[in-house]
């Protein structure tokens, strides 16, 4: 470890105890205090990933904890990520590009060579700030997967760090949880866990103290705090299905998410929240979906297999009929893909399946190709009458792009929006089209909605086209409520952990 560099690592007694949240709020609290700070994570698995201004792909946790450390994220901050494609296979993205796609068996003989590449991308981090927060994956007691481990304890002896050990007493017996995982823990790595943090507490903390003290005495190791539950809206790859179970806001717009099997970058849809017109939920089957007034179709790592899952449960016929009474259906990249007339995978990059018919409310068809498109990119709205972008002509986006499918037009696609910039280098691309009614387009930019006014726009669009007035109420923006949101969540977790000890954790001192 590098001597200027004050590091710690945080790890759970099981998988979704809070370890992201938990090293943001770090993060935040040591960017408070004045002090430069980055996270880092060896290796990530997760479908919801981000683009860096570099054209970099990486996890969007680490995202997070950079956002709340104030820092551009940067893809030395998560070198291995992991996207699974299957129940049996991921696609293997090492310093942000793809590098192949393995089951678990090769994977795990690629290991020691990715050993050196986590390394480097964690000396340079710490070469250049003065604390960096390590989170692990899952638990590391897994002793199954002890050999060969680069993420847990195998992460902490890389980077010569200490431990702070997470357990989360809202799924119950969180005592035995944090004393088993340390007896299972190697003698060595016992004794670099210098903490334990209790997570997602709900009630009186003087009734948890009695138990806090038995557990020190058995553990030899301080309880430093316990997190009350967290209600803060901020992303979190361990509360994925909690999300997706929520209801979002009560207003009269009825906008439904399919839920897709491999359903990628659900964040696009978190900026609905501050949409106060509207209600937003996750439907995965007809029995749900109701009678939504806007269907928006995500991204997914596996279009054809989702196009596929839609076609068996009979979602497609049920979306055409949507879009045929003249109401919205919105397509996000792989969902984009889906509403064409037909996809193509000559190189089985996605599926076996080399041709099949899409949802065709689009005029358009898509040939998936090798070469993996991640892009940041600037955007405008084009020219509409009609539709959910009508009067919207010239509004800014920004957004990425993640996708290996290529787009060609007919002459019924109708234009919608246009990249003007592709990280850095002026461009003229024709990204998103749409029907000539209006009430249906799609677009590969993911992180779109996040755009304030086109959102808003959208709606009033939807509104005003169900008889209901527009709404004009004001609205801050979806980047400030995230930062309030990173404050909140500082405020909390430094009033409920003990920091000074933290620190003295961080630099070496207990």
């Amino acid at each position: 470890m590098d001597k200027n560099t004050n590091v710690v690592m945080m790890q759970g007694c099981a998988s979704s105890v809070g370890k992201s949240l938990l090293s943001a709020a770090l993060c935040r609290i040591i960017k408070q205090d004045g002090y430069t700070v980055a996270p880092f994570k060896s290796q990530n698995m997760a479908l919801n990933s981000y683009i860096t201004v570099k054209g970099d792909e990486m996890g969007r946790a680490q995202v997070v904890q950079a956002e709340a450390a104030g820092i551009e994220p940067d893809v030395l901050m998560n070198p291995i990520l992991l996207k699974p494609t299957s129940d049996k296979k991921s696609q293997i993205i090492v310093n942000g590009k793809v590098y192949a796609n393995m089951d678990f068996r090769e994977y795990h003989k690629l290991k020691p060579k990715l050993k050196a590449t986590v390394k480097d991308a964690y000396n340079a981090l710490a070469d250049e700030y003065e604390y960096v927060i390590i989170e692990g994956a899952g638990s590391p007691a897994e002793i199954n997967l002890t050999e060969g481990d680069i993420v847990n304890m195998g992460m902490a002896d890389i980077a010569d760090s200490p431990v702070i050990l997470i357990g989360d007493i809202d799924k119950g017996g969180v005592f035995a949880f944090i004393a088993g995982t340390l007896q299972l823990l190697e003698e060595k790595h016992r004794k670099r866990v210098k903490g334990v943090i209790i997570n997602k507490f709900r009630g009186d903390v003087e009734i948890l103290k009695p138990g806090l003290g038995k557990l020190e005495e058995i553990i030899g190791i301080p309880v430093l705090g316990v997190v009350p539950y967290l209600n803060v809206d901020i992303e979190d790859e361990d509360s994925v299905s909690e999300r997706f179970d929520r209801v979002v806001g009560k207003g009269d717009v009825d906008v439904v998410v399919i839920k897709l099997p491999h359903l990628s970058n659900y964040t696009d849809y978190n900026v609905f929240s501050l949409e106060k017109s509207i209600t937003m939920r996750y439907v995965e089957n007809l029995n749900d979906i109701g009678n939504p007034d806007l269907i928006i179709l995500p991204g997914t790592k596996n279009t054809i297999e989702d196009l596929l899952y839609l076609k068996s449960v009979g979602l497609d016929e049920f979306i055409v009929r949507h879009a045929r009474q003249g109401k919205a259906v919105i397509g996000v990249c792989g969902g984009y893909q889906m509403l064409a007339n037909s996809l193509h995978d000559p190189h089985h990059t996605e599926s076996r399946i080399e041709n099949i018919s899409g949802i065709g409310l689009i005029d358009m068809d898509v040939t998936f190709e090798k070469e993996k498109v991640t892009t940041r990119v600037d955007g405008q709205i084009l020219c509409a009458d009609i539709g959910m972008l009508a009067d919207l002509e010239g509004t800014q986006v920004q957004g990425y792009e993640i996708h290996m499918g290529k787009s060609t037009f007919g002459r019924d696609a109708v234009p919608c929006i246009n990249i003007v910039d592709s990280n850095g280098e002026e461009v003229e691309i024709l990204d998103g089209v749409g029907n000539e009614e209006g009430n249906v387009f799609g677009t590969y930019i993911h992180g779109i909605f996040d755009n304030s006014g086109l959102l808003r726009g959208i709606i009033n669009n939807i509104r005003k086209a169900k008889g209901l007035d527009t709404d004009s109420s004001e609205t801050i923006t979806f980047e400030e409520y995230k930062q309030s949101e990173y404050d909140r969540l500082a405020d909390i977790v430094r009033n409920a952990i003990d920091m000074d000890a933290v620190y003295n954790i961080m630099r070496g001192e207990l």
